[in-house]
């Protein structure tokens, strides 16, 4: 019998909020945390805002001593893992629970690009004797996993992905497959993104990626609409636990959703361009409702990729109606990036939390700042409010640089 994995636990470090009460409240309210770069002198760059996160202290989370030895992705991801270990009722770890039993597989896109950014100077200023012996360390993106695995004692399967925008998807997805074939029964999955820096910004320009609407912060990330030109950085960390179902039962912890199904394949096609036919993003889709063993008209709400770029967002929607025929023109869809700027590796962790929410709630978010819909971009997008939703199960879509795609599909729990 394939064991069944729940989500018991949300731990979101999200220029939105740090608390699940704060986060849904902003991203069901459309507030946005768009402004202008504060933690470096944005003037000589083309994009000038961004979603930080400007009120975190690592210390809340761990001891100055390790806090000064990671990179601040790590420093998420740790804060994260914390929040969603206290969320779930897993710190302290409960007797019978073994931490041999306990996976963490938490990826990064980027890892910690600052750090190595800040050594690259210090090399070239005072030369090789003064780079910190710490560079690497802080640097390689496994760290966000073995951080929070050395924390806790966790000595399960450790690591993570590193499919650049579809990071925290596939993490979560590989979750599901560890619980069902009886690897772990208790995984912390996710990702971590600490890359607005200077190196990090100035790539994303040369590349014409992101939105240069720098006397609007607020309303520059605009998914689906006409005068979508980018789409904004972000930060932080999603950290889900993901726990095999009888354990979560027995247990008696709050169940969020089920982890019913998961797919991943890849374009084959561009460096950073989705197929504009939407192939592979559809079928991947499609691969992922098939997974969860149900029909394409028992989803009601998909949190779309939704970056805001003039390339993405008509291949998602041809990808969509790829996927799920007429029923598309019936879905609930969003994008929620808006509300928390385009957190990149982690931004499918927490679009998952997201998911985990609404079915919770039964409510949907809506895609803030779309007020002229694209004609190739026809679907219910949600404009302007959050809706309420009886959902039954829905779907969080991630298309990475690279043309990863990942796609996982949550339900609601049925004991």
């Amino acid at each position: 019998m394939v064991r069944r994995a729940v989500i018991t636990g949300l731990g979101l470090v999200t220029p939105a909020g740090r608390t699940v009460e704060t986060f849904w409240e902003n991203v069901v309210e459309g507030r946005s945390p768009v402004r202008r770069i504060s933690s470096f002198d944005p003037s000589p760059f083309a994009t000038q805002i961004a979603a930080e996160i400007t009120d975190f202290d690592p210390e809340d989370y761990m001891d100055r001593r390790d806090a000064r030895r990671m990179d601040r992705f790590a420093q998420f991801a740790t804060a994260a893992a914390a929040l969603a270990l206290s969320d779930a009722g897993l710190d302290p770890l409960p007797a019978g629970v073994d931490p041999g039993r306990v996976a963490v597989w938490v990826g990064s896109g980027t890892g910690g690009i600052a750090t190595l950014e800040r050594q690259v100077r210090v090399l070239a200023a005072a030369g090789p004797r003064r780079v910190s012996p710490f560079t690497v360390p802080m640097m390689i993106a496994n760290m966000a996993a073995a951080q929070v695995a050395r924390r806790w004692g966790f000595r399960g399967p450790c690591g993570g992905p590193v499919t650049a925008c579809a990071t925290g998807t596939n993490a979560v997805g590989d979750a599901l497959r560890m619980v069902q074939r009886g690897e772990a029964d208790i995984v912390l999955a996710g990702a971590a993104e600490a890359a607005i820096s200077p190196i990090g910004l100035a790539a994303f320009c040369s590349a014409q990626a992101m939105s240069t609407r720098n006397d609007d912060p607020e309303g520059a990330c605009r998914p689906f609409d006409r005068a979508r030109d980018g789409f904004v950085m972000g930060e932080g960390a999603g950290v889900l636990v993901v726990e095999e179902a009888a354990s979560a039962v027995s247990r008696g912890v709050r169940i969020y959703a089920e982890v019913l199904g998961f797919a991943a394949n890849g374009d084959a096609y561009h460096l950073v361009l989705p197929r504009p036919d939407g192939s592979g993003a559809g079928t991947c889709m499609a691969l992922a409702v098939a997974d969860a063993g149900l029909s394409p008209d028992r989803i009601g709400y998909v949190n779309a990729h939704g970056t805001g770029t003039p390339a993405n967002d008509g291949a998602e929607t041809r990808a969509i109606k790829l996927a799920f025929g007429r029923h598309a023109y019936r879905l609930a869809i969003s994008s929620t990036k808006p509300a928390t700027g385009h957190l990149m590796g982690a931004a499918g962790a927490v679009e998952l939390a997201v998911c985990a929410l609404a079915l919770a709630h039964g409510v949907v978010p809506p895609t803030m700042n779309l007020t002229d819909p694209d004609p190739e971009c026809d679907l219910d997008y949600i404009p302007g409010r959050a809706r309420e939703v009886d959902l039954e199960a829905c779907l969080s879509v991630s298309l990475g640089f690279g043309g990863h795609n990942a796609c996982v599909v949550l339900g609601r729990w049925r004991d």
